[in-house]
């Protein structure tokens, strides 16, 4: 779910499906970018009965599509930064089959929310085994870590260690200004 790009994976997705026997549905949007790698790389694989490429879904779709499934199969190849897709997977109590790099282990606990893999035969076994993941603990990870109300409380407290830190905050603005200035620094 999310764009079609080589960086994402959608091949490695096809291939995890076919080998483990199971349908894949692909959700996806195709940029202007990546229309020759889709044209050339995927579109050949979507005619397997296994893949159905359904392009690009709306907001409203996305809950029943990653409630629906067995797994999110995240098979980036790219140091992802957040994969967002990741925490919308949790949030439907989805567990997350996801290869290694960027954000992923700071995401998803193996063996407890997914699995996270190094090759298409790690990825094929952890798809045999998903069905032992607990949804409701996807759900509750998610819940402990991943919404809103547990974010913004995350950025007050870096706020207040950053305002009420090992420095009092008028040091640490003089400090900084001071570095910066060959004036006194200024007083708060």
């Amino acid at each position: 779910m999310g764009r079609i790009s080589p960086e994402k994976g959608p091949d490695r997705a096809i291939a995890i499906a076919i080998r483990a026997g199971l349908p894949l549905r692909l959700a996806a949007k195709v940029d202007k970018a990546d229309q020759n790698y889709f044209d050339t790389q995927i579109k050949p694989l979507l005619q397997h009965p296994l893949v159905e490429f359904l392009g690009e879904i709306g907001e409203d779709e996305k809950n029943k599509f990653l409630g629906g499934a067995l797994a999110l199969v995240f098979p980036i190849d790219w140091p992802e930064p957040f994969g967002l897709v990741m925490i919308e997977a949790l949030a439907c109590g989805t567990p997350v089959i996801a290869y290694r790099g960027g954000s992923v282990e700071e995401i998803i606990d193996h063996g407890e929310t997914g699995f996270i893999v190094d090759n298409l035969e790690e990825a094929v076994a952890a798809v045999a085994r998903v069905e032992e993941l607990s949804r409701w603990r996807c759900r509750q990870v998610f819940e402990e870590r991943f919404t809103v109300r547990r974010m913004a409380q995350e950025y007050l407290s870096a706020y207040r260690q950053v305002l009420f830190g090992a420095l009092p905050w008028s040091q640490m603005v003089q400090e900084a200004v001071g570095a910066y200035d060959d004036k006194p620094p200024y007083v708060l």
